[in-house]
């Protein structure tokens, strides 16, 4: 319950700046269309390629053992991978560079917020680039691992988490290299909150449980029309999941930028963010439990 509430406490103060600015809702939403818009043309490259492997594989054997994704599927999967990478980090970018200006005492538009970003373009993709190949190595790592290999992938993974948790906020608003501010980012983070740190709740845990209730409220209407067989109330139903689903992900996704741009400004510039108390943003992260000793 502590956690719950140190959680519900931030969704709060996020919310409480980003209200100011609702029309930044739409950012997340910008995000999904161009990313899908960007990867679905490589993604049918990727199947094409596959499939082509397969046709020689029966014209050649005479079987198909079923789709491979040959050297350059997988360059192909790559590129569209980075390329998603990229577009997310653009308009988290602009979340963050709004959700700044907001608590600096403006007023940013939407227009302003992608102008922003535009003009940190060049700036992000190294960190895109690092990003998407830091992820690509995990995932990759963490398939072929057993048990206990996942487990410390999994704790490596954390731990990349924690220490670039402040590399964007630095890197569009500071305007630094990619080097520099990932060397800020583990500095900062280490001397607000210390090495041997894990998340305390945060923004993903309330909107976890919004997701769940929201899922719990519309899902039942698509049940009833797959078990009376009422075609036109399971599409209702289907859509009000969809819908709920995009509008939690779409809010999560702007109080987050929120969030971590109060983080910053907490651990860089050694303020007080407009809208959060400094227990809040101090808890936002604890020591670890260690061996015969309590968390604190």
């Amino acid at each position: 319950m502590g956690v719950f509430s140190r959680s519900f406490a931030l969704f709060k103060a996020s919310w409480g700046v980003l209200r100011h600015d609702k029309e930044l809702l739409a950012l997340p939403v910008i995000s999904a269309v161009t990313s899908f818009l960007c990867v679905a043309p490589f993604v049918g490259l990727i199947a094409v390629t596959a499939l082509d492997s397969a046709t020689r594989g029966v014209a050649t054997s005479g079987s198909l053992d079923g789709l491979s994704i040959g050297p350059l599927g997988y360059v192909l999967m790559f590129v569209a991978y980075l390329i998603g990478a990229y577009v997310t980090i653009f308009f988290q970018s602009a979340l963050v560079l709004a959700a700044n200006e907001r608590l600096s005492g403006g007023e940013p538009t939407l227009g302003w917020a992608i102008s922003a970003a535009a003009s940190n373009a060049g700036r992000i993709l190294p960190w895109a680039i690092i990003s998407a190949t830091v992820s690509i190595v995990l995932q990759a790592v963490q398939e072929r691992a057993g048990f206990i290999g996942r487990i410390v992938v999994g704790l490596v993974g954390m731990a990349w988490t924690l220490v670039t948790f402040l590399v964007l906020p630095i890197l569009v608003i500071e305007q630094v290299g990619v080097k520099d501010a990932l060397s800020r980012s583990a500095s900062a983070f280490k001397r607000t909150w210390g090495e041997n740190v894990v998340g305390n709740g945060g923004i993903g845990l309330v909107m976890m449980l919004v997701g769940l209730l929201a899922f719990v409220l519309t899902a039942p209407v698509a049940f009833v029309g797959a078990s009376t067989g009422n075609a036109p109330l399971l599409v209702l139903g289907v859509i009000l999941v969809v819908v709920a689903m995009v509008a939690v992900s779409v809010l999560g996704a702007a109080l987050s930028g929120v969030f971590r741009t109060a983080l910053y400004r907490y651990a860089v510039l050694g303020e007080e963010p407009t809208g959060f108390t400094h227990d809040q943003i101090a808890s936002a992260f604890r020591p670890k439990r260690t061996r015969g000793a309590s968390a604190i």
